[in-house]
């Protein structure tokens, strides 16, 4: 069968590229064509020739309301042009894969012209935007969840939906980063055997631009009275150093080092992380962890209204309470930010409750081999 994915950000490429191992699993004869990025496209090469990769992900990703608004024209030439591959393509199904401020506009253009439509990772409507439900059931055939928490509330809203457990989980403990030594990591990277602290300060250049300049400072304040520790932005596929090379300056005790998230992670002694997906990997792997969030003013104007959850963090919304600092907005200072690490680095206790949580966190995800369960429950729909 034919399958059409798209997934427009880094977290959608990596769910991408192991639901389309799953469907290679489960469809020997599976014809895939996709927008996504590295991850995906490394999995579509690996069992088909030619090109299947339509648009990266990588070209103009955006972020806040205010950043959409003004790259509108941009979006709306994609969405025509997607609009008229799927229809060229003429695919057996529809995926859809988070991303829903484009999604949703294919999702009306694909039900309308024939094609069943899936909805894999569900947008955030139990956060924002409850009025997107509407969509949902006009427009899409199966919701495929992957956090537990989402059940019952899809449920009160009367979806149809499947969940089969959390895809990350596959991700995570099937990367060789889990299974490297330190010795074998720090060799391949050149970074020096000393304490680490992670940086992950986003996938886009406007994350990038709001988080690195109070990172630095907060580099300059612990390393001044903790000099044995070093710093290391792990940063992501779509990143070069020039993103980051105007925030480092002089300093030889901040390193950048790009495609290696979850080995920074894993041999780091605490992580200071813009929220988001990087969150809940840093959960799974273990690494002890500040969150912060920051967005331009307008954006966090807008914001501020339309969100209802208590938390950004994923895994503090699966517990329903904090098993890590959050530090959004306006208590995102550098001096909050050193005072949690402080707790994360020399408070042994502190470190062990986050630890206890992060394994609550792993229990209620539920097991390995979400990711080919999907596209088992996608083949099973489409063979009716």
């Amino acid at each position: 069968m034919r399958y059409y994915i798209i997934a427009g950000e880094a977290s959608g490429d990596l769910h991408g590229s192991n639901l389309m191992k799953g469907l290679y699993a489960q469809d020997p004869e599976a014809d895939i064509r996709f927008w996504g990025g590295e991850k995906m496209n490394a999995v579509y090469h690996a069992r088909q020739a030619g090109e299947g990769l339509v648009k990266d992900y990588r070209e103009g990703a955006v972020m806040g309301y205010l950043q959409v608004v003004l790259n509108a024209f941009s979006l709306l030439k994609k969405i025509r042009l997607c609009k008229e591959d799927i229809w060229a393509w003429k695919p057996d199904a529809v995926i859809l894969i988070d991303y829903p401020g484009f999604n949703f506009k294919i999702a009306k253009f694909a039900h309308e012209a024939g094609f069943k439509v899936f909805y894999y990772i569900a947008p955030k409507v139990w956060a924002s935007r409850e009025g997107r439900i509407r969509k949902l059931k006009a427009y899409v055939d199966k919701l495929f969840i992957i956090f537990p928490f989402e059940k019952a509330y899809f449920d009160s809203k009367g979806v149809n939906y499947t969940y089969v457990g959390n895809p990350l989980i596959d991700a995570v403990d099937n990367s060789p980063a889990l299974s490297e030594s330190r010795e074998s990591f720090l060799s391949r990277t050149g970074l020096p055997d000393v304490p680490m602290i992670a940086l992950l300060a986003g996938s886009r250049s406007m994350e990038i631009s709001q988080m690195m300049p109070s990172f630095m400072q907060v580099a300059d304040a612990w390393h001044a009275s903790h000099p044995e520790y070093h710093f290391v932005v792990a940063a992501g596929p779509s990143r070069t150093l020039s993103d980051y090379r105007k925030y480092l300056g002089s300093r030889d005790f901040v390193h950048v080092v790009f495609n290696e998230t979850y080995a920074v992670l894993r041999h780091s002694m605490a992580a200071i992380i813009n929220s988001g997906t990087a969150s809940l990997e840093a959960t799974l792997i273990g690494t002890p962890q500040v969150v912060t969030y920051k967005v331009d003013a307008a954006s966090a104007f807008i914001m501020r209204r339309l969100i209802k959850v208590k938390y950004v963090s994923l895994a503090n919304l699966i517990l329903n309470r904090l098993a890590f600092k959050e530090l959004i907005q306006e208590n995102f200072t550098v001096s909050n930010i050193l005072e949690e690490l402080e707790q994360l680095l020399q408070n042994s206790a502190y470190r062990e409750k986050m630890q206890a949580d992060y394994a609550q966190v792993r229990a209620l995800l539920g097991g390995k081999g979400a990711s080919e369960a999907v596209a088992k429950a996608m083949i099973k729909e489409l063979k009716g």
